[in-house]
């Protein structure tokens, strides 16, 4: 009896093992960011903006990176105002979406179900850091917002892309268009381009290429 207890447990533990791997971060994996519908990041900011645009449910994901796991640590690849597109740390990433009470936002991480090959992703992600934020969010600028990034990094074996543009809102709860699209267009004399192709980490994340991975985030940080 002790002996088949022994055995039990052992088999558990394999199990849990297998569990334990299933759920690891792996490069490629991609990490959205989400806040309440109600949570104010900055008024008239580009993240406010974009939170109006594109929040629906109960979280509003407002931004997307790609993981890149490595022997020396886990970092990611990202399009962000504050960097361009850049490769950097983990803890970077996390601290820059710390909200402003100190906590953090809600990070899910998904993964896609088969077929494409991560390294490919990555060294496509890699070829454009170094580019600036894509602040007009159009496309073939020489510039990439976040899901922009993803987008052109998710490539099938035949050069395609795997995730499609859908026509992008502008506009807030009210239907009304926020002062700062407005503005920022305005200042390259054109008109906001409402229902134009182009991608976000809202529709993104709903992808049925996608699943999600059972993954804290918080808990890789500062583990080198």
């Amino acid at each position: 009896m002790k002996k088949y207890a022994i055995l039990l447990a052992a088999a558990g533990l394999l199990c849990l093992g297998c569990a334990q791997k299933r759920e690891q971060l792996r490069s490629g994996d991609l990490i959205f960011v989400g806040i309440p519908l109600d949570y104010r990041i900055d008024e008239d900011s580009m993240s406010e903006a974009i939170s109006a645009a594109t929040g629906k449910g109960e979280l509003n994901l407002i931004h997307v990176a790609i993981a890149d796991v490595e022997a020396d640590g886990i970092y990611v690849i990202e399009a962000t105002l504050k960097h361009g597109v850049d490769r950097h740390p983990l803890d970077t990433f996390v601290t820059d979406f710390t909200l402003k009470d100190g906590s953090y936002p809600t990070f899910l991480v998904k993964r896609l179900k088969e077929g494409v090959k991560a390294p490919d992703c990555i060294a496509n992600a890699l070829s454009f850091c170094g580019e600036p934020y894509d602040t007009y969010f159009l496309e073939g600028n020489g510039a990439h917002y976040c899901s922009e990034l993803v987008r052109d990094s998710y490539l099938a074996p035949d050069g395609s892309h795997l995730f499609p543009q859908l026509p992008m809102n502008w506009k807030d709860a009210e239907g009304e268009i926020p002062v700062y699209w407005t503005q920022l267009f305005g200042m390259i004399g054109m008109e906001v381009p409402q229902g134009e192709p182009g991608t976000n980490p809202q529709d993104m994340a709903e992808s049925p290429l996608l699943v999600p991975v059972d993954i804290q985030l918080t808990d890789y940080i500062n583990k080198r």
